[in-house]
């Protein structure tokens, strides 16, 4: 499992709506990613924890996550950073993408946890 708490929400996450994808960053994030980006801060991490199959909750929504980018785990683990699709994939699964289900893109707020369960 792997547990963190949201610090800030940059003021551009909700224009991603559309595009339905959220980029998570630990608070090591650089300045010009931080408007973009969910920063949070793990509290709990395991390896290998993000898997299809498992779950992705933010707040009190929960997602099953459907693909998983090759370098996922070792980014989020390393850096706190993912890029989390609200979609189906089409095609290749870039290394740092988690892909989840269903596609409806959350609110998220200072203070909610973040978790990915198996």
């Amino acid at each position: 499992m792997s547990k963190s708490i949201i610090k800030e929400v940059g003021p551009l996450v909700p224009s991603f709506e559309a595009e339905k994808v959220v980029i998570l960053f630990g608070p090591s994030a650089p300045a010009e990613l931080r408007e973009i980006s969910v920063i949070h801060e793990q509290e709990a991490v395991a390896d290998d924890f993000i898997q299809e199959g498992g779950k992705f909750i933010v707040g009190n929504k929960e997602y099953t996550v459907t693909a998983v980018g090759s370098a996922a785990n070792a980014n989020f683990k390393e850096l706190g950073h993912i890029s989390i699709y609200f979609q189906e994939p089409d095609g290749d699964v870039l290394p740092g993408a988690v892909f989840v289900s269903p596609s409806e893109f959350p609110v998220f707020n200072e203070g909610e946890e973040i978790k990915f369960t198996k």
